[in-house]
């Protein structure tokens, strides 16, 4: 399997509570980056009223791939994100960096598209 084992599981298989990409995650920071991603895309697709079929076009990413993302079923690679970032004008990835991971065991609420944990509250303003 490309990547090994590392990629086996996809991003979603990580929640552990309510709906992906508004989820309570376990405490794998891959995951919580593509879950990130896949909540800043939803949003910003929302809000430029851009559907998938129209950004496939606009960004050259197959309209297949950009649905996956948003359903965390693929682990969304470099190309990807920057052609997608470059359609829409906006940045993506998160800086992930600056998150704190719990140990492993403990549940970590949403990580809204700011980098910042922020549980259901990323859900309830994306409604």
């Amino acid at each position: 399997m490309p990547g090994g084992i590392r990629r086996a599981k996809k991003p979603s298989s990580f929640v552990i509570d309510d709906v992906w990409p508004y989820a309570v995650m376990a405490p794998h920071r891959g995951a919580l980056v593509a879950q990130a991603i896949a909540c800043k895309l939803a949003e910003t697709m929302s809000e430029q009223r851009i559907s998938a079929n129209a950004l496939a076009q606009k960004s050259g990413v197959n309209r297949q791939v950009i649905t996956n993302v948003l359903n965390g079923t693929v682990w969304p690679d470099m190309l990807t994100i920057v052609d997608l970032e470059g359609a829409l004008g906006i940045l993506l990835w998160p800086d992930h960096t600056q998150w704190t991971i719990p140990e492993s065991g403990e549940p970590v609420r949403q990580v809204a598209s700011d980098g910042n944990a922020s549980g259901r509250a990323a859900k309830a303003a994306s409604e």
